[in-house]
């Protein structure tokens, strides 16, 4: 029986404030221990930074921005394993030069050997020939937006907000209406997908999607969005990162529909880049006229400080000034005329929760919004597109990765609890459908997480059911495409784990060759690179199966020879949240007499990494580490009872 949580209103949000305080002081601490600490080599080895960097390329777009392109002097030189992800705000600095404050901006493209970064201003360095470094940079003004939004929600009185105020903090019960089943536009959908769709449709103030992995959760939320939308309501859709939004917005286009993405144009993906607000209003007929008087009215400003022979009429230099001015307003009002008939003409909006920007909404209220990868996102976060919107659907899975936090007090405190999973404990599952056909993977890849984390709820369906690698044309048929999941064990073969040096992540070197002559079976056995996955919850561990398996050739094996789009994606479990492949390989890296486990504990990320996979799944670790925790006890239980558990010494 669910026990309602009544939460007072000035203690939460309190509480959740200085919360966020925690965070944003955990984040400056460590920037500047980061700077202390480690030389600038040291921090390019953890990720966070880029150095010795050259500008390749330089290029105008994304609504006036300036675009230039980083890499290494040498060409021949890929980029080393980093966390700079395209919308990862960053700072731009001149090396050598102590007096360069940098230049803030977005990196709006990352490839191998390259990273292009957008900014507002053209940086200017010193020297011509400057090398630059490259720091991931905090985003302080989605953390203002949090606080500004929480704040709203504190204080509205006798307003729609304060009424879903009041039902997500189990002050008032949420209510449900009786609807007629809809009429499914896509024609494709499950039973529980469509029960999904109904039950969000008749929510009166909030309703929760939990989809599991592979369970089709944006193909249910971009139908649930075309129902409302047919009915002529309007939608904000939002969603933690980029990526999701970019993966909403896609399938609404492909689904016909009219949908505005906001934001910082480098943070969408370039093929979605047309249908972002800044690129649409760009190419508007009356912005090229307020760029035009705003051309004219700084030539004007500056005529108005130019040195003339004949002395000027009283009066007459502030005359063409405020003459300026006036034409700056008019420009000014012109655009935001403009913003106003872009977005009114999108029945959708699409955006990250912390990139919606309360000027550029101007007051306007929607009338649901739906709120995809909500497990991930913090509370504060999820408050501001509250405030847009009267009726709210959550949409995720807090069985897989939760937000991302710094600060280990505010872990303690339960900050990394999402609004969902709060919700899922303080009104309880009456709220909430789960989706329970899973569409990505073989069964006995989706089984043993179906049990631990979803009661055993969760079908495969039968087009993914028994699909194996051999099915795939023109792959071999052997024990390793014939069998959906291998478990090999290191235990007693000396595959000790090391620690990075000057860095607090591990790596296993032993374990990183075994997963190399993995990747190249797999590869001479018919599968493409760029069907295989190569994941370790270990950054050391990324960057040496990046170094070994790129430097090595073990992509070249291949007949397109690792070319653009054919190369094997090696990341950690945090950069494969919501992707697939064929063909997934897992390093666990420890290895040690005493059983620490350390990052494996947290069995939400296993989660994430063991249901990548859709036809094939290897998981390479030491059973005598492992083993001492519970889950992984189950894990290696479960592989055994499906026959696909082998030692090392088998190899």
């Amino acid at each position: 029986m669910n026990v309602t949580i009544k939460r007072p209103t000035e203690e939460h949000f309190t509480r959740l404030a200085r919360l966020l305080d925690m965070e944003a002081e955990a984040e400056k601490l460590e920037t500047l221990r980061e700077l202390e600490r480690r030389t600038p080599a040291e921090a390019e080895m953890i990720g966070n930074s880029l150095i010795n960097l050259v500008i390749r390329d330089e290029d105008g777009g994304l609504g006036g921005r300036v675009l230039l392109t980083f890499g290494k002097r040498n060409q021949n030189l890929s980029l080393p394993w980093n966390r700079l992800r395209t919308g990862s705000p960053v700072i731009l600095s001149e090396e050598g030069n102590a007096n360069s404050e940098g230049w803030r901006g977005i990196v709006s493209r990352a490839q191998r050997d390259s990273i292009q970064v957008a900014f507002n201003n053209w940086p200017e360095a010193d020297a011509p020939n400057s090398t630059f470094r490259l720091d991931r940079s905090t985003d302080e003004v989605g953390r203002l937006r949090q606080r500004q939004a929480m704040d709203k929600a504190r204080d509205a009185k006798s307003s729609r907000l304060a009424m879903l105020r009041d039902v997500l903090l189990a002050k008032q019960a949420p209510s449900f209406e009786k609807i007629e089943s809809h009429q499914a536009l896509n024609k494709n959908l499950n039973d529980s997908q469509n029960q999904a769709v109904d039950f969000a449709l008749s929510a009166n103030d909030v309703a929760i999607i939990h989809g599991p992995p592979g369970t089709g959760k944006t193909t249910t939320l971009v139908e649930l969005m075309r129902q409302i939308t047919h009915g002529g309501q309007s939608v904000l859709a939002v969603a933690a990162s980029n990526l999701a939004v970019d993966n909403m917005l896609e399938r609404l286009i492909e689904a016909g529909e009219k949908a505005i993405r906001l934001g910082h144009p480098a943070r969408v993906s370039p093929e979605l880049r047309e249908h972002t607000l800044d690129l649409l209003v760009e190419k508007h007929p009356d912005a090229k006229i307020a760029r035009k008087l705003t051309r004219d009215a700084h030539a004007l400003k500056n005529s108005s400080f130019k040195y003339t022979r004949a002395k000027p009429e009283a009066g007459a230099k502030q005359a063409i000034r405020q003459e300026a001015k006036d034409m700056l307003r008019e420009a000014r009002q012109i655009e935001e005329g403009v913003i106003e008939r872009v977005l009114s003409g999108a029945r959708i909006v699409c955006a990250t929760s912390t990139g919606l920007d309360a000027e550029i909404l101007n007051g306007r209220i929607f009338d649901w919004c739906i709120m995809d990868e909500a497990s991930q996102s913090t509370e504060p976060g999820a408050w501001i597109p509250l405030q847009y919107a009267n009726r709210l659907v959550l949409a995720g899975d807090h069985f897989q990765l939760p937000p991302t936090i710094i600060s280990t007090e505010a872990v303690k405190e339960g900050f990394d609890i999402s609004l969902m999973e709060r919700l899922l404990t303080d009104i309880g599952a009456n709220i909430s459908r789960r989706l329970n056909v899973q569409y990505r993977m073989h069964n006995e890849i989706m089984s043993f997480s179906s049990d631990v984390f979803y009661e055993n709820s969760l079908q495969a369906a039968e087009s993914v059911r028994a699909a194996l690698l051999s099915d795939l044309p023109a792959l071999i048929s052997s024990p390793l495409t014939t069998c959906p999941v291998d478990f090999i064990d290191t235990a007693g073969a000396s595959y000790d784990e090391e620690p990075e040096p000057n860095g607090d992540s591990r790596f296993n070197p032993m374990e990183a060759e075994l997963v190399v002559k993995k990747v190249n079976a797999l590869i001479e056995s018919g599968l493409s690179p760029s069907m295989i996955a190569v994941i370790s919850p270990y950054s050391a561990q990324v960057r040496l199966l990046r170094e070994m398996i790129y430097a090595q050739g073990a992509v070249s094996t291949a007949e397109d020879g690792g070319s653009s789009g054919q190369e094997i994606e090696i990341d950690s479990v945090d950069g494969f949240q919501g992707r697939e492949k064929e063909a997934v390989i897992i390093s666990l890296v420890r290895s040690n007499r005493e059983g620490e486990v350390g990052f494996l504990a947290d069995a939400r990320r296993m989660n994430v990494a063991l249901t990548r996979a859709r036809r094939k799944l290897i998981v390479i670790g030491d059973s005598a580490t492992i083993t001492s925790h519970g889950f992984y006890q189950r894990m290696v239980k479960y592989f055994e009872s499906i026959g696909a558990y082998h030692s090392v010494w088998e190899e």
